[in-house]
Formats: C-alpha cells, sequence, structure tokens
C-alpha cells in the first residue's frame, strides 16, 4: 500500500511541493530565501509567475527565463563573499536540477505563493510565550491559597499554557488550510483529488514542522516564565551569575544569600536536557564561585533516578519536588536521598530563610 502511494506521488506534477517549501526554509544548506522581507519574497514571486504567462515565449523559452530570472534575483539578495551569498547558490544549483518542466516552476511559485508566505504570515500570531493566559491564574492562586499551593500553581500554569497557546495555533491552521483549499479550487492547471491530498498534507507537515520549533522554544521558557512570576510576587530580588563563570550549565535565576554566597535555581520540566551539563558542575567548581547550592524546579520527576539525585546531591544540587508525587515521597524517607530533595511548597520559605538578615 505504501509503495503504492509513494508512486503515485512520485507521478504527480506537485511532488515537490513540500520540498520546494523546505529548501526556501532551510538555512543551514540553503541561506534560507523564505525568510527574506515578505515585500521581496512576494515580489519574486509575481516576477516569476508573470514569466510563465507571457504568451509570446515557447515553452522552452519560458524554463530558462525562468531560471536564469530566479538565479539573478536570489544572488541579488545576498551581498557576494558572504556565507548567506554561497548558501544561495546552493540553493540556485538544488532548484536548477529539481525544476525541470514549466510545471515544475508553476510549483514552485505556489510553494511561494502559498505555502511559504502564508506560513510566514500566520507565524507571526503563534504565541511566543504561555504568560497571556496564565498570569491571572497564577495570581489568584497565590492570592487565595500562598505558598502552599506553589506546586498547584506550576501545574496550572503548564496546563493552561499549553492549551491556551496550542488553541491559537489551531486556529491558524484551520484558517490557513481554508485559504489554501480556497486557492486550490482556483488553479487553472488541472489538478486531481490526489493532487489536493499531496499539496494539502504537504503544507499541514511544512506548518506543523514550524509550529514545533515554536513549543519547543515555548516549552523551554515556560517554566522560567513561572519562576518570574514568583520571583515578582513575593518581591525577590534576583542577582547576576558570578563573574567569569563559564560553565556549561544553564541557570535560569540566581539570588544572593545573606552571608554573600550565591544559589542558582534551573527550571525545567525534566532534569534530561540538562543531565550531561549538570553532571560536570563539580562541588569544588562551585564553591571557587561563592556558589552555596543549584536548586532544580522540576515538575516532571519520572525519570529522575536515584542515580541522578545522588550524583548531583553530592555536588550541591537541590531537587525541589511535587510534595504528592511518588519520587519525592520515596526520596524523602531515603537516608542517602532525603537531604538533596524538598517540597515545591517550600521554595519560597527557603529562599527568605537564605536572604533575610
Amino acid at each position: 500500500m505504501l509503495e503504492t502511494v509513494q508512486a503515485k506521488i512520485q507521478s504527480s506534477c506537485f511532488k515537490n511541493i513540500y520540498w520546494f517549501s523546505r529548501y526556501l526554509l532551510n538555512t543551514d544548506q540553503y541561506g534560507a530565501l523564505g525568510k527574506i522581507k515578505e515585500s521581496e519574497f512576494l515580489n519574486l514571486v509575481v516576477i516569476l509567475e508573470t514569466l510563465l504567462t507571457q504568451k509570446n515565449f515557447s515553452t522552452e523559452d519560458k524554463l530558462k527565463l525562468f531560471k536564469k530570472t530566479l538565479s539573478n534575483e536570489v544572488k541579488n539578495f545576498c551581498k557576494v563573499g558572504t556565507k548567506n551569498y554561497n548558501l544561495s547558490l546552493n540553493l540556485i544549483a538544488k532548484l536548477d536540477e529539481e525544476i525541470q518542466t514549466v510545471e515544475d516552476a508553476f510549483v514552485f511559485c505556489m510553494a511561494m505563493k502559498y505555502f511559504v508566505a502564508p506560513i510566514n504570515q500566520a507565524m507571526k500570531f503563534v504565541p511566543a510565550d504561555d504568560k497571556i493566559f496564565c498570569e491571572i491564574a497564577a495570581k489568584n492562586i497565590l492570592d487565595t491559597f500562598g505558598e502552599e499551593k506553589i506546586a498547584t500553581l506550576i501545574e496550572t500554569w503548564d496546563n493552561l499554557g499549553i492549551k491556551g497557546c496550542l488553541d491559537v495555533e489551531r486556529s491558524l491552521v484551520v484558517e490557513e488550510f481554508e485559504k489554501l483549499i480556497d486557492n486550490l479550487s482556483r488553479l487553472n492547471i488541472f489538478h486531481s483529488k490526489f493532487d489536493d491530498n499531496i499539496m494539502l498534507t504537504a503544507f499541514v507537515q511544512e506548518f506543523e514542522r514550524r509550529l514545533g520549533q515554536k513549543r519547543k522554544s515555548r516549552g523551554g521558557t515556560s517554566l522560567e516564565s513561572v519562576t518570574d512570576f514568583i520571583f515578582d510576587y513575593y518581591k525577590i530580588k534576583s542577582t547576576e551569575q558570578p563573574s567569569h563563570f563559564d560553565q556549561d550549565i544553564e541557570v535560569d535565576k540566581w539570588f544572593k544569600c545573606k552571608d554573600g554566597w550565591i544559589v542558582g535555581i534551573s527550571c525545567k520540566r525534566t532534569l534530561r536536557e540538562r543531565w550531561k551539563q549538570l553532571s560536570q558542575a563539580d562541588r569544588g567548581t562551585l564553591s571557587h564561585f561563592k556558589i552555596r547550592e543549584l536548586w532544580h524546579l522540576i515538575t516532571f520527576d519520572k525519570d529522575l533516578s536515584d542515580d541522578k539525585i545522588v550524583r548531583l546531591g553530592e555536588q550541591g544540587q537541590i531537587f525541589y519536588l511535587p510534595e504528592s508525587g511518588e519520587t519525592y515521597k520515596k526520596c524523602s524517607e531515603h537516608l542517602g536521598m532525603k537531604n538533596y530533595v524538598r517540597p515545591l511548597k517550600n521554595f519560597v520559605s527557603d529562599i527568605r530563610k537564605l536572604t533575610s538578615k
């Protein structure tokens, strides 16, 4: 069945519409032509489409003129001798290889006009962070219950942020999908229902890839955002990281203790992303920079093994975990690990103990 579908895709003149979109947005190999100024990008589409509709050129001449114009314009977007200029030459070579017919040229214009440009425009409305969905609820939780519900606050922030942002994404996908269906209905070249499916699924696949990148970026800042909120709510002053501290360790917040030492706070749902970095932060290195401890606010503790807790705990790293979670319950009753874990509800009060004079 899969082989049959692949064969049908390869026989369609729209087979490369997804790949044309990817080439236009590939930064590492082709310089991401699709990310240039929107007006310049759309002007190029108009120029190329106009050339393809000229009646006083033969089919062969149209293709030659299209390729020559595309090559010249792509190079004009970059300064000669720069990295992007060299990457643009890669793009020109790749497109010269892939665009073999006037139909291919037309499909390339479609990728520019109906895929890359609309997705670029829609991406402007995708939330960069989840604060807008979370701050009101977070404030009401702390106003009502105080520090005891810090863990609930973080969980609620996470849930609201995810749902709110995904709802926005979903609306954008539906809106742009409907526009694409309307545009396909107006095409003046033959396209079968299967051709439409190739284009519609390619559009969604590329849109989802872009949204996935945004989610990853957003997810990396979500817990940091809620920690910023807690610091602001309780008027906790953060400080700069120690001067000359050049270890490859991501620390999101620092605060200074009353004795002059500092504590770093790492904010992540899971330790998985920072495990290799953190395992290099030995006690001697931290002490050299007068770092008392590194604290980790972890909301998803399934990958937090006993070995990780002990190894990092011995290096002066503390884990703040949901009190209701199995990991906290187990570790807090274990002789070798209980000193390395603390309930999230104590996060603010523990800062006060170290900062109050």
